[in-house]
């Protein structure tokens, strides 16, 4: 037989199939759980770069496409993410800064990882708690950050992040002479806006890692006070408050534009989120929301919620489903094919199938805490620690008080069931702090301060 017979190449191919397939498989298993770097090219099309982009103080009544009376069309560049993404309409988070933000990126309830308000941001540490940027890193992932860290205990080098920028401020970080760059205090001559500075940061980032599996983290310190003039404010404005609103949404704008520049939309899932509610409640669709930021009410807990996967997330999508701030490490998790931290309790419940328009599993209940109080919530109704049962039915404008005795048997049902949801999460044996207030704001707002007026 001579060997450039057809013969020949058939049984050379017969024989050589199994060592390409064992060859394949070795590329993919590296691929999966490479270090930081790994080729976009070789990363499956189902694992996208992930940008979250989050606002600070931004509620539904900030957000045009949330009904906001206000704002209205002043939102045109998240509210095109909406129209050409999904929409959650009922997202949920710790009503205070530091709460929701440890909530995000431990995937687990404020009980378990200490946050129960603002001066409790000294209980998690990055060496005692899971991290999902530091999850995302281990399966391939390199990782940014750019804006509001200081209520979070650590640097976010600790947390897993491989380049950031960031503040020593907990509040507002506008204009001024410093700022912090991969743990390095950086001084200017003159005043610079640093919303600008992370902008310039995160773009930078986005084109040396157009190559490579991303996940970046932009929590943004607009929109919280003391509320400042943006570069963009006119020299007779008073209304610095609809100026922040406008800059945060043109930055949200720039990001997307970005992206669109690198060729990276089709395989960048862009979320994004306010991390509380707004400090003043205001009116959605002419009528006046229940709460505001500090307040276990809607107007403090409940948040705007985009998703936009060019391609994979279905265009216009309202979706209902309850979400609440554990969701993301879970979800971003599942998207990058990274494995869940071991031998930790998660309350993260991935939502991952809803971003590419399939029905998913939703949750049956949230759980929002701040300091000593808490609450579980379905969609119908909301049952508070101290054993207060609200139809929901009217929000997010009102909650109504259902009497212990009440005879309807949805509420009582209802009851039963967050009852069992609270007994099984067990809130008050979980972590505590001594100088965290031991009452919060479930019924009565609290007065918003001065520095944070719009």
């Amino acid at each position: 037989m001579k060997p450039t017979t057809p013969l020949f190449f058939l049984i050379a191919a017969l024989l050589l199939a199994p060592l390409a397939a064992l060859c394949a498989a070795d590329v993919n298993q590296t691929l999966l759980s490479g270090a930081p770097g790994t080729p976009q090219a070789g990363v499956p099309a189902s694992r996208p770069n992930i940008l979250f982009i989050l606002t600070d103080d931004e509620g539904l009544s900030d957000v045009g496409c949330y009904g906001s009376d206000r704002f209205k069309g002043k939102t045109p560049n998240i509210d095109a993410l909406a129209a050409t993404g999904v929409r959650f309409t009922h997202g949920f988070a710790p009503p205070l800064c530091c709460p929701s933000r440890t909530t995000l990126n431990t995937g687990r309830y404020l009980f378990r990882n200490g946050a129960l308000t603002n001066t409790s941001s000294h209980i998690p540490s990055a060496k005692d708690e899971p991290s999902l940027a530091r999850t995302l890193k281990q399966a391939g992932y390199v990782n940014g950050m750019a804006g509001k860290w200081r209520q979070m205990k650590d640097t976010p080098g600790d947390w897993g992040f491989d380049e950031w920028l960031t503040d020593p401020s907990g509040t507002g970080w506008f204009w001024e002479k410093s700022y912090i760059k991969n743990g390095q205090t950086i001084e200017t001559p003159e005043p610079v806006y640093c919303p600008d500075v992370c902008m310039d940061f995160t773009l930078d980032f986005l084109r040396r890692h157009r190559e490579q599996p991303f996940y970046f983290y932009f929590p943004t310190h607009l929109v919280h006070g003391q509320i400042h003039r943006t570069p963009d404010s006119k020299p007779d404005t008073k209304k610095f408050y609809n100026d922040d609103i406008a800059y945060a949404d043109k930055q949200v704008g720039q990001l997307v534009a970005e992206l669109d520049k690198l060729g990276l939309r089709e395989n960048t899932l862009i979320v994004f989120s306010g991390d509380n509610g707004s400090v003043h409640a205001d009116k959605i669709n002419g009528r006046m929301i229940d709460g505001h930021k500090h307040t276990l009410l809607e107007g403090g807990s409940r948040v705007p919620l985009i998703a936009n996967w060019k391609g994979t997330a279905p265009a216009g999508q309202v979706v209902d489903d309850l979400v609440d701030f554990s969701d993301f490490f879970a979800s971003f998790a599942e998207l990058a094919h990274a494995k869940m931290p071991e031998g930790v309790t998660f309350d993260s419940h991935s939502f991952a199938p809803q971003l590419r328009g399939e029905r998913g599993t939703p949750r049956e209940w949230v759980f929002v805490q701040l300091g000593a109080e808490w609450y579980a919530r379905e969609r119908g109704f909301k049952l508070m620690h101290n054993g207060e049962l609200f139809d929901m039915s009217d929000a997010p404008f009102a909650q109504k008080a259902v009497p212990a005795e009440s005879a309807n048997a949805d509420a009582k049902a209802a009851r039963v069931r967050l009852q069992a949801v609270l007994d099984k999460l067990s809130p008050a044996t979980g972590k505590t702090d001594s100088s965290a207030p031991k009452k919060g704001k479930s019924a009565k707002g609290k007065e918003a301060p001065k520095s944070e007026t719009k």
